[in-house]
């Protein structure tokens, strides 16, 4: 019996790389079933890059501030894409919006980790907005991209309840640890031919979600 490919996967960064550092410790435990085969980040010199190269793994830059335009350097990220031809993309603290025909050239194999229970806090500072809206509960969602912001279909969601005192750092913290936890399952699910986005929904073992599988603070993994 042969055993099955692991997933050529490309990881899209901007920041530190905790998301992309946990899924390098999943993949490399052979838990995903995926071989990331390119990090690309749209900025030099961020964290997320040495990490990708202490693990082996080609890391390149296509720099936003240095391509002209946006127009630009969509077209620039979508080449080193196309060279990459992944099977995958996972967007691990990406924080460009890709162009329509970008994500339209990988639609239905791109995944992104929101720090919001979407459709509550598209776009930035989900944090604070939960926290000034005066939420019980905030958390995570792993989803499809699609051309509109942070509006794909649902795979995974971590909440937390929100306790008295935290703040936006403290918070954090606590939604991001379920990320760790999330996104590389999501992954393995897609890996594994299990996941799919099928007539604008989200399919998981051949039925349609109603929303988002839901995993607790402090659940079991």
């Amino acid at each position: 019996m042969t055993a099955a490919k692991n997933l050529r996967t490309a990881v899209l960064v901007s920041g530190s790389g905790t998301n992309l550092q946990a899924i390098i410790d999943c993949a490399s435990q052979g838990k995903l079933g995926i071989t990331i085969n390119g990090v690309v980040s749209d900025r030099p010199g961020v964290l997320a890059l040495e990490r990708a190269q202490r693990a082996g793994i080609p890391a390149q830059t296509v720099d936003h501030a240095q391509a002209g335009s946006n127009a630009a350097f969509q077209q620039q990220l979508g080449a080193v894409l196309a060279e990459l031809d992944p099977e995958l993309i996972v967007l691990a603290g990406f924080m460009r919006i890709l162009s329509p025909e970008l994500v339209s050239n990988w639609a239905g194999r791109m995944l992104n980790v929101h720090p919001s229970l979407l459709p509550k806090y598209p776009g930035l500072h989900t944090y604070r907005r939960a926290l000034e809206a005066g939420d019980t509960v905030h958390g995570s969602t792993v989803h499809f991209v699609i051309p509109e912001l942070d509006a794909g279909p649902g795979i995974l969601q971590y909440r937390v309840q929100i306790r008295p005192g935290d703040d936006e750092a403290s918070l954090r913290a606590r939604v991001q640890h379920g990320e760790y936890l999330i996104y590389p399952r999501a992954i393995a699910w897609f890996a594994a031919g299990r996941l799919a986005l099928r007539d604008g929904s989200t399919w998981l073992d051949g039925e349609r979600l109603g929303g988002p599988v839901v995993v607790e603070e402090n659940a079991e993994a």
